[in-house]
């Protein structure tokens, strides 16, 4: 009889995993290719760690008619199997904003991303709807003009110039049900320089408990890190940041999906 047992719990594993690893590869259909970020970005990178098979967080680009191009950086409200559902959700609303909507503003774009969210969670079968969404920065730019347009919820950008880090915040307000949803995102123009290095993290890195204390990274431990190494090749940036989350953590467990994202100019 425990013979049995244990085989049937084995069997309801190995189904429960490779639907997950099959899911898995939806979710991945629905980010950003390498592809499109080679064709549109000189150099960059992604350290995206989820921190189950599947992610609340990810990435997410596109080409506007305009010439301009897209870039998003996300944390779904959940992680694991909800936080995917999530996810593909907020694409979704995103590529209907800039698809059919054919709209080209950052704000813009969270604003109507936002109103579409809460439409469709409003079928959900609850009294008030649900209040599920994500916390985002959306930047758009034309490399070629040095100028960068972005909007962002709960998710600020960096920028590291000549050794010094230059923070951008964001409205405080998710994209998704808030008491108040009616207030819209703010746009928000810089003028970039050549070597600038832009920065955008979800809240996983920084959150990560570890280190001889068992205590958070910090964003401040995050912002020096960015700051020492904004010099190095891409690639070598991608594998540091890597290693100095991993270091941390130790034999802890994650605790959040991680995204983390670098472009130079």
């Amino acid at each position: 009889e425990v013979e049995k047992q244990k085989q049937l719990v084995e069997q309801k594993h190995k189904e429960i995993t490779d639907s997950i690893n099959y899911a898995e590869r939806i979710q991945r259909s629905f980010l950003a290719s390498d592809n499109l970020l080679k064709k549109n970005l000189d150099e960059y990178f992604v350290l995206f760690q989820p921190k189950d098979v599947v992610s609340g967080d990810f990435y997410w680009a596109s080409e506007l008619e305009t010439g301009q191009f897209v870039f998003v950086i996300a944390d779904s409200t959940g992680h694991g199997v909800p936080g995917a559902i999530m996810s593909i959700l907020n694409i979704s609303c995103l590529e209907k904003a800039i698809e059919e909507k054919k709209l080209v503003e950052p704000a813009s774009i969270l604003n109507y991303t936002r109103e579409k969210i809460i439409e469709r969670l409003s079928k959900d079968g609850s009294q008030e709807g649900g209040k599920d969404g994500m916390d985002c920065c959306l930047i758009s730019f034309d490399p070629l003009q040095k100028i960068l347009t972005y909007a962002a919820a709960n998710i600020p950008m960096w920028i590291v110039r000549e050794k010094e880090i230059l923070e951008f915040d964001s409205d405080k307000m998710p994209v998704g049900k808030y008491e108040r949803d009616n207030i819209p995102f703010k746009k928000h123009t810089i003028e970039l320089q050549k070597g600038d290095m832009i920065y955008i993290a979800t809240d996983g890195y920084a959150d990560q408990f570890g280190g001889p204390s068992g205590k958070k990274f910090m964003y401040k431990r995050l912002k020096q890190t960015l700051i020492s190494i904004s010099n190095d090749p891409l690639e070598e940036q991608k594998v540091k940041l890597s290693s100095a989350i991993s270091n941390w953590k130790n034999s802890l467990d994650q605790v959040d999906d991680i995204t983390l994202a670098g472009i130079r100019i």
